[in-house]
């Protein structure tokens, strides 16, 4: 059997693919050096819902079988992955992180899964996650089944967000790229506690089929991965439209870096403030030079603010309602009372009394909020900020004592640019972008609807500039 070094576990999903397709080692030793790594590691992160030993071996051996033959799927072939455990994988327990649905099995593939298979990646594991996704809210990091999911930079810290299995997964260099999903922040956070890239799609450009609903307007899925470029890759490979998922935009994507835009020609709105006073002391030189390499890359750096709506507000009571509406069958069975996290439960049930003329008040606003953000989109092509305004929290920290993900509001900030994002539905890419006290720290690229490209193209040349994105947790 081949050996491998860390540089295997750490590689892009290009610099794997040409390896595979050099046929260096198969993708058979691969893989299985890949589920041995996980399934010693993953518990140390708590990282790792399930293993799919069996399952992924047989679709590494189709993968050798492939490339002997010379059919070449494109740039995932071959390549290990994880997905978020509120993702269906026929035959085997999707417990979306929570006790009462620990023994729940579907008999069939999410199209997200689906689609991977099809692009010859393997999958190797289930990832683990917050409890039904934080539905109903949760106080603490441990409200999950497989517990907190921890740092690799340092396990007493937080990984961040429902989906922190994947991200910590990925940071760890337990699988290549992994997929998470997205209502209010859960792949931006993470992404940004753990230093790895992430992006949340468009909403609509993923399908949601086989994945657990939490807020139907608002779930998104997306890729969580080393690099924009890898980003890339993910989203050809899983978008497009699906008649199975009814919110589905009926649009693909196409990764075309060839054909982006000169960056000298884009507009990038931020806030001065974002970068200084309502940044702690500690985080500034980081996103400062951050901010820095972004004008040297020759955007066109415009300052701008958010409009003045009660953003955090709206976004929590549309996913409390739409969220408990989507459990009442768990709340009115009882069954709520297992999870792990009194909050979450409380708020579980709280979420089935909201009136609905203030679910429907939120949703006027929403309208209103989208408008704006076009208008807003109208005058720049992407807006420039800190995906979180700290570093990862740590786990026994009360997180509705501190917000994990944005500074206090402030005039002149686009600190409430997650939830307003979300609620619009636009797509986000998150970058490493430097340390604050051996953490990592990261910035926000948001975009209009459908921009992908541009987003990865930016986030692609900032990447040639720094290598943030290459860097290792200490082992």
């Amino acid at each position: 059997m081949a050996e491998f070094n860390q540089d295997v576990f750490f590689s892009t999903i290009g610099e794997l693919n040409r390896r595979l397709r050099a046929r260096e080692f198969s993708c058979a030793e691969l893989t299985r050096a890949v589920l041995d790594r996980l399934e010693r590691m993953g518990p140390r992160y708590n990282a790792l819902a399930l293993s799919l030993r069996d399952k992924a071996l047989a679709k590494a051996g189709a993968v050798d079988d492939e490339i002997k033959r010379g059919r070449f799927r494109g740039p995932l072939q071959g390549v290990p992955c994880g997905v978020k455990d509120l993702l269906s994988v026929a035959g085997k327990p999707t417990a979306w992180g929570a006790r009462p649905y620990a023994g729940q099995v579907f008999d069939y593939d999410a199209t997200v899964v689906r689609k991977l298979d099809r692009a010859g990646a393997v999958v190797a594991a289930k990832l683990a996650m917050v409890e039904l996704a934080g539905a109903g809210g949760y106080r603490y990091a441990s409200a999950s089944l497989t517990g907190p999911a921890r740092n690799p930079w340092n396990r007493e810290r937080w990984a961040g967000g429902s989906s922190s299995g994947s991200a910590a997964a990925v940071a760890a260099g337990l699988v290549h790229f992994a997929i998470g999903s997205e209502t209010l922040g859960s792949i931006v956070t993470p992404c940004a506690f753990s230093g790895v890239t992430g992006l949340r799609p468009t909403y609509g450009l993923i399908s949601r089929y086989g994945a657990m609903p939490l807020a139907w307007t608002m779930d998104k899925i997306g890729p969580i991965c080393r690099s924009a470029e890898d980003c890339g890759y993910v989203l050809q490979a899983i978008s497009g439209g699906d008649t199975s998922d009814p919110s589905s935009a009926g649009k693909s994507f196409f990764y075309t870096p060839q054909f982006a835009r000169k960056l000298t020609d884009l507009k990038a709105g931020f806030a001065a403030a974002d970068f200084s006073d309502n940044l702690p002391e500690a985080l500034r030189p980081a996103f400062g030079a951050a901010l820095d390499v972004m004008r040297d890359l020759g955007l066109q750096m415009v300052e701008v603010s958010l409009p003045d709506f009660p953003y955090d507000e709206v976004a929590q009571l549309i996913i409390a309602a739409e969220g408990s509406a989507a459990f009442e069958p768990l709340i009115r069975s009882g069954a709520v009372e297992q999870l792990a996290d009194e909050h979450q439960i409380e708020g579980l049930k709280a979420g089935l009394e909201i009136p609905v003329r203030d679910y429907l008040r939120a949703m006027r606003i929403r309208s209103l909020i989208r408008r704006q953000m076009r208008q807003l989109f109208s005058k720049v092509d992407l807006l420039v900020a800190p995906a979180a305004f700290r570093t990862a929290t740590r786990l026994d920290e009360p997180l509705d004592q501190t917000d994990s993900s944005r500074s206090p509001e402030s005039n002149g900030s686009l600190a409430a640019l997650t939830a307003a994002g979300n609620l619009a539905g636009l797509p986000a890419l998150v970058l490493p972008c430097g340390f604050a006290e051996g953490l990592p720290v990261a910035l926000q690229l948001a975009g209009r609807a459908f921009t992908e490209n541009t987003l990865l193209a930016v986030g692609a040349a900032f990447q040639q500039r720094t290598d943030f994105h290459r860097r290792r947790p200490p082992a």
